[in-house]
């Protein structure tokens, strides 16, 4: 087992969000799994109770929701999927059916329109219900509809994977800014600068 970087710890809190995770959900959630220098490897989807921290943080679940194991898993594996369609966009390469198909899946999972209710005192009105066993498929739907958002807008066009390895983190491009975060960025001026000083000179 390598040892830790000293340079590079793991991160008490998570790296701050990559440029364009303001903006979609689907962003934040695919950097949800984290390589770090060293070997290392955090996520943020890890556990049940990480899951529900995560949902909660997002307005996607209640505190006390208790996300068991099977949604831990089922949330990690549309991660891998919606991983799998930025990575087909950023390298123009077609989608994997599997990953479309699980997409596709999320979506339908729970009903788009608002249903109309009835109130006693102030009359009819529409609202989205969520029964407490429907949290996790509506969790699904509402990831899967921003990766389906950004897969299909103008930012797309900007989507990148961060250029500072080993880091597998999504980003919106700005200019030619190709990493994830300062520490990334970081990272890539100082490994040129070494590769700079360490060039064998020509005679």
């Amino acid at each position: 087992m390598s040892e830790p970087s000293i340079a590079e710890p793991a991160p008490t809190a998570p790296l701050p969000p990559a440029p364009g995770a303001e903006d979609y959900l689907a962003l934040d959630f695919v950097n949800t799994a984290i390589a770090l220098p060293g070997g290392q490897y955090v996520d943020l989807l890890g556990t049940p109770e990480a899951v529900n921290q995560w949902l909660t943080g997002h307005a996607l679940a209640a505190d006390d929701a208790g996300v068991q194991e099977m949604c831990a898993t089922q949330l990690r594996a549309l991660r891998e999927h919606v991983r799998a369609l930025f990575a087909a966009r950023v390298e123009g390469l077609p989608a994997l059916p599997s990953a479309l198909s699980a997409v596709n899946d999320a979506l339908t999972r729970v009903p788009t329109a608002s249903l109309l209710l009835w109130d006693e005192q102030n009359g009819p009105y529409r609202a989205a219900i969520c029964p407490p066993n429907e949290t996790l498929d509506r969790a699904l739907a509402t990831i899967a509809a921003s990766a389906a958002d950004l897969l299909t807008s103008a930012d797309a066009d900007t989507l990148a994977a961060c250029d500072s390895p080993p880091c597998n983190r999504y980003l919106l491009r700005h200019g030619r800014r190709h990493w994830c975060s300062t520490r990334c960025g970081d990272r890539v001026r100082a490994a040129r600068a070494y590769a700079r000083r360490t060039r064998p000179h020509s005679a």
